[in-house]
C-alpha cells in the first residue's frame, strides 16, 4: 500500500499549483515556467519537479482542477434551480470570473492536458456531461434526433464567448454604469429563451 503523503508534501504541491494560478491568472499561460513557479510559491527551483515532470503537468492539474470544481458548481446549480437558463449561464460567467487561472487554460486544447493525461480527461468529461444535463434541462425534446447536439453546442458557446469577453475581452470595458454582470447576463439568457420559442414556432 502506498504510503500516505506526508503534510509537507502536500503543502508544497498545494503552493506550486496556487503559485501557477496566480500567474496564469494575471499574465496568461504563456508566462508559466517552473522557475517562476517556484520563485512565486518561495521554494527552490528544483520543488516543483518534485510534484510534476514539467509545465504540462502542472498544466494537466490546474484542468483537472477546474472542471472538477465547474462540474460541482454546475451540478449544484442544476439542482437547486428554477430557472435553469439564467442560473446556469450565472454559473458558468461566475465560475470564469472567480477561477481565471483555471478557465484560461482548461479549453486551451493546446495545454489543458486532456490527451495526455487521463484524471484531467475524465474530469473534463464530467464537466461536459453536466453542460449535456443542462441543456436536457432547458429544453427536454432537444436531446432527441439528428439535432440532440446542438442545443448544447448552442448553449455552451453562448456561456462560453460571454464569459471570456468579460474576463479576456473588451466587454467588461464596455458595460454602461448602471448595467451589471447579472444583469447583462439574465438579458443574454432571455434573448436566447425568445430565440428559442421563435424556432421552435417557426417549425
Amino acid at each position: 500500500m502506498t504510503p500516505p503523503k506526508s503534510p509537507e508534501h502536500l503543502d508544497v504541491k498545494r503552493a506550486v499549483l496556487d503559485a501557477a494560478i496566480e500567474i496564469i491568472a494575471t499574465d496568461g499561460p504563456e508566462a508559466l515556467s517552473m522557475r517562476e513557479v517556484a520563485r512565486r510559491a518561495d521554494i527552490s527551483h528544483q520543488a516543483p519537479y518534485h510534484h510534476f515532470t514539467d509545465r504540462a503537468g502542472i498544466l494537466a492539474a490546474i484542468s483537472e482542477e477546474g472542471f472538477r470544481a465547474f462540474a460541482a458548481e454546475f451540478r449544484a446549480t442544476l439542482s437547486s434551480s428554477s430557472s435553469p437558463l439564467t442560473d446556469c449561464l450565472r454559473t458558468y460567467v461566475r465560475f470564469a470570473m472567480e477561477h481565471k487561472g483555471h478557465f484560461r487554460v482548461m479549453f486551451r486544447s493546446d495545454i489543458c492536458g486532456v490527451e495526455t493525461h487521463e484524471p484531467t480527461r475524465a474530469a473534463a468529461d464530467e464537466a461536459f456531461l453536466a453542460l449535456l444535463d443542462f441543456a436536457a434541462l432547458v429544453n427536454p425534446a432537444a436531446g432527441q434526433g439528428p439535432d440532440a447536439f446542438a442545443l448544447p453546442t448552442l448553449l455552451w458557446s453562448q456561456a462560453h464567448g460571454l464569459a471570456t469577453l468579460l474576463i479576456d475581452g473588451p466587454l467588461r470595458n464596455k458595460l454602461p454604469p448602471e448595467l451589471t454582470i447579472d444583469a447583462l447576463v439574465d438579458s443574454v439568457a432571455a434573448l436566447v429563451a425568445r430565440s428559442m420559442d421563435t424556432s421552435a414556432t417557426a417549425h
